[in-house]
């Protein structure tokens, strides 16, 4: 790595420290495991001296028992080595922010859950550089997803529709509801630079969604060719119909052997403006987990297995981002033809 570049990644990593309110005297854990970027690492290091704090560095063994290759995926439950190691589980749970530099991160591993109720504060940060740099959030930004947030909360019903055939009903009555904003600055929070989005986790959802030409489908990290139809009753998908695009997710939830594959879980709407859809297609696919199309403004983001709160523990899981669509919640339309409507 250059020394610009590296003068870039530390201004970079310090103005992200300054949104999460990394405050002097705090303690910080830079967790990497060897496969990391070191350029992160030492980025991470320098803007956690610069803003007073006391930091640590543990890199730790790689390995993940996530059934599918460990290319950034978001699928994953963390590593082996923390996962088995209390020693390591009691690092994270002392300080007062982790900055996650791992290559999938602890997002649906319980071990995550037990250091965020310790007060600890969690930084998740994979994407490539210029992916970080060109989504950098702002305050603000928190105000728009609570915004959304309190929509879900005060909604009954989500309706999605597409003018290719999507229509899909969700009950919201008892959902959980959370946000991403790029930033953790609130004891006990987890969240993903980059990365600005409202996502709520229901139990029920019935009708049909259809994907088109150009959505995308991760972790496989493509666009999707054909037209595919998911039918969908009580959260539960149905039947998968199509072409290859259709093939290759029926065939995904074949193979996992997973008994939770088929069914919803998590879905919501980008909120980054700053996110590229085509971005995608210009990155190795090691270099980037996906969340400009995780996160793109306007979009509706579905997904696959994992289930929070109807404790479904699952690795089949597909996050699949679509444009075009219309999400309606009651009477509000917070997204129309793919634009996102805001005040």
């Amino acid at each position: 790595m250059n020394q610009l570049m590296s003068a870039d990644l530390v201004q970079a990593f310090t103005e992200e420290l300054h949104l999460c309110r990394l405050q002097p005297n705090e303690h910080v854990v830079v967790l990497a495991e060897p496969s990391s970027r070191q350029d992160y690492v030492a980025a991470s290091f320098a803007a956690a001296k610069a803003c007073g704090a006391h930091v640590i560095v543990a890199t730790v063994p790689g390995g993940n028992p996530d059934p599918v290759p460990s290319t950034h995926t978001g699928a994953g439950p963390g590593l082996v080595s923390v996962l088995q190691d209390s020693v390591a589980q009691e690092l994270l749970k002392s300080a007062d922010l982790v900055l996650d530099l791992t290559r999938e991160g602890f997002i649906h591993a319980p071990i995550q859950d037990e250091v965020l109720a310790s007060g600890t504060r969690i930084l998740f940060v994979c994407d490539a550089p210029d992916v970080l740099v060109r989504n950098m959030p702002t305050a603000h930004d928190k105000d728009r997803v609570l915004a959304g947030q309190r929509l879900v909360h005060e909604a009954t019903t989500m309706r999605v529709t597409s003018a290719a055939g999507t229509d899909l009903t969700v009950d919201l009555k008892k959902v959980r509801c959370d946000f991403q904003v790029g930033f953790s600055d609130d004891p006990g929070r987890w969240d993903h630079w980059p990365s600005t989005m409202v996502l709520c986790w229901p139990e029920l959802s019935d009708g049909r969604i259809v994907l088109s030409p150009g959505d995308i489908i991760l972790p496989f990290k493509e666009y999707i060719r054909e037209p595919v139809t998911l039918e969908v009753a009580g959260g539960h998908i149905e039947k998968v119909s199509g072409g290859a695009d259709a093939h290759m997710i029926n065939t995904f939830f074949h193979d996992s052997e997973d008994k939770w594959a088929r069914y919803l879980s998590h879905m919501g709407w980008g909120l980054m403006k700053t996110a590229d859809w085509f971005a995608q297609a210009m990155y190795a696919k090691h270099e980037v987990m996906g969340m400009e199309a995780r996160a793109f403004a306007g979009n509706f983001l579905w997904s696959t297995g994992p289930h929070p709160v109807l404790h479904r523990d699952s690795y089949a899981h597909l996050d699949i981002a679509m444009r075009d669509c219309t999400v309606t919640l009651d009477e509000t339309s917070v997204v129309v033809d793919g634009q996102l409507m805001e005040s």
